[in-house]
């Protein structure tokens, strides 16, 4: 935003940039806050000054801001929960004891009705993804421009990028959805053994009694089986990335209308008010949506059964 003149269009650009660091390529050409333009001289690590030097940056950039929000609100989790569980007394729970165990009963519930097998990682990893995720999807209902506003007075810089929910960088999403994609494989094979896994992508869903038959069918059957696997990470990130990121957008294109005027600006507060209750479904459903699939994903990756067709 160096340079520019502040537009509804780059305000909604600024607040959709992350606080990029990477490295830009020798010859680049950056555009400094006084109108300059620097030609690096060499590859250089640096943060992004606008959104194009941070789409510049390609796949090796990092998000800070998306990093620093991901894990402080991990840890908060963890503090919080821990600091409960210190203290739990056998009395009857009352405030931050009777949420945490609330929360708890919950989830250990959705894996009892869905997961039918033994693996005692499984409850406390669904409690920590709906915890965390539910964290970090709350933050959307900070108003947009507190924490971006905070960081450019910390930093000095008016045109410093700071974005607040991670769940609107779809490198998180995605990243979760892939760890769970990964433990998938994993407990496929572990339960199943490697050349259940492959039977799994080869002789299924269709299977012949006759081996020359299926010398046909497994080629079907791989690109259907992987397309169906890699389809599970994809949905399951994108779809908690996209209805985060348009919740998000829709409380940037309220903001806008706080500089049109004092009847606009009064529309606005109500409108955002509005939008924040409805959101408060969404930013649980989505944490609920993900923990669920999580838990069906494990429970298919532990399913032995329909090995028996292949043998």
């Amino acid at each position: 935003m160096a340079g520019e003149t502040l537009t509804a269009t780059s305000y909604i650009q600024h607040h959709l940039t992350n606080l990029t660091y990477g490295k830009l390529p020798e010859g680049y050409e950056r555009q400094n806050a006084d109108g300059s333009v620097e030609v690096l001289s060499q590859d250089t690590w640096t943060l992004a000054h606008t959104s194009q030097e941070a789409s510049d940056m390609g796949f090796m950039a990092i998000h800070l801001d998306s990093m620093f929000w991901s894990v402080f609100l991990g840890f908060v989790f963890v503090l919080v929960f821990a600091r409960v569980a210190s203290r739990i007394h056998s009395g009857v729970p009352r405030g931050l004891q009777n949420f945490v165990e609330m929360a708890i009963d919950f989830i250990d519930k959705q894996v009892k009705d869905s997961f039918h097998h033994k693996n005692a990682m499984i409850a406390p990893m669904a409690l920590t993804i709906f915890v965390w995720i539910l964290l970090m999807n709350t933050m959307d209902l900070v108003p947009v421009d507190w924490l971006p506003h905070l960081a450019t007075i910390v930093s000095g810089d008016p045109h410093f990028f700071f974005k607040v929910v991670p769940t609107t960088d779809p490198n998180v999403t995605l990243g979760m959805a892939f760890t769970v994609f990964g433990l998938m494989i994993y407990f496929t094979i572990a339960k199943k053994g490697f050349m259940g896994f492959v039977k799994e992508l080869t002789l299924h869903p269709f299977h012949a009694e006759k081996w020359y038959i299926n010398v046909i069918l497994v080629p079907i059957n791989f690109a259907l089986e992987s397309i169906s696997w890699i389809s599970k990470p994809i949905s399951l990130g994108l779809r908690l990335f996209g209805n985060l990121y348009a919740g998000e957008m829709i409380f940037i294109l309220i903001a806008t209308m706080f500089s049109a005027g004092l009847v606009l600006g009064l529309f606005a507060g109500v409108l955002q008010w509005a939008w924040a209750v409805f959101h408060i479904l969404v930013i649980v459903l989505q944490a609920f949506v993900f923990m669920v699939l999580t838990i069906v994903y494990m429970a298919m990756a532990h399913q032995v059964e329909e090995e028996d067709q292949f043998h």
